[in-house]
């Protein structure tokens, strides 16, 4: 999954299995066995990066109030998507309801949104009110709307128009 990984981060336009076969060094039947589709692919290495956005969000809890550990967060998700040029197909696919990658990915993000609503009801920087799906579709909606290298801008003001109504005032 390193390889493929590396390759959704680098390479515009598609990444095909056999790209990443290849640079993974085993034959296309092996990659088949393991992955049968690159959505499962693309969710599979997606996961891992939610473990590493996972922890950090633990981290930035640990160091900040909820509302700026959010902040750090979303910023750090924010660069995340936007490397992910090559995954992006493939990860709306994964985020749009109704498959079971969308609810597991789905699922994983709203777990980590909700660890950051709850410290913030606790510490009272953010809004007790609010449903961590609802954030998370959001935000979802967000990056797959503006990851484009062209938007980057427009999405880090989104994310921002999305933490202002996230604080408690």
């Amino acid at each position: 999954m390193a390889e493929a990984d590396v390759l959704f981060s680098s390479v515009d336009g598609p990444v095909t299995l056999d790209m990443i076969a290849k640079a993974a060094g085993v034959g296309i039947g092996t990659l088949y066995r393991h992955f049968p589709t690159r959505e499962a692919l693309v969710e599979a290495v997606y996961r891992l990066e939610l473990d590493a956005l996972d922890r950090r969000a633990g981290a930035l809890l640990e160091k900040y109030t909820a509302s700026d550990a959010m902040q750090h967060w979303l910023d750090d998700y924010l660069r995340f998507v936007a490397t992910k040029r090559a995954m992006q197909d493939a990860l709306r696919v994964a985020i749009t309801p109704g498959g079971d990658a969308a609810s597991s990915v789905r699922l994983r993000i709203s777990a980590i949104v909700g660890k950051f609503l709850s410290s913030g009801a606790v510490d009272r920087t953010l809004r007790n009110d609010v449903s961590p799906d609802d954030v998370t579709l959001g935000l979802l909606g967000m990056m797959s709307a503006a990851t484009a290298a062209s938007q980057s801008d427009q999405a880090r003001r989104m994310l921002g128009l999305l933490l202002t109504g996230l604080k408690n005032r």
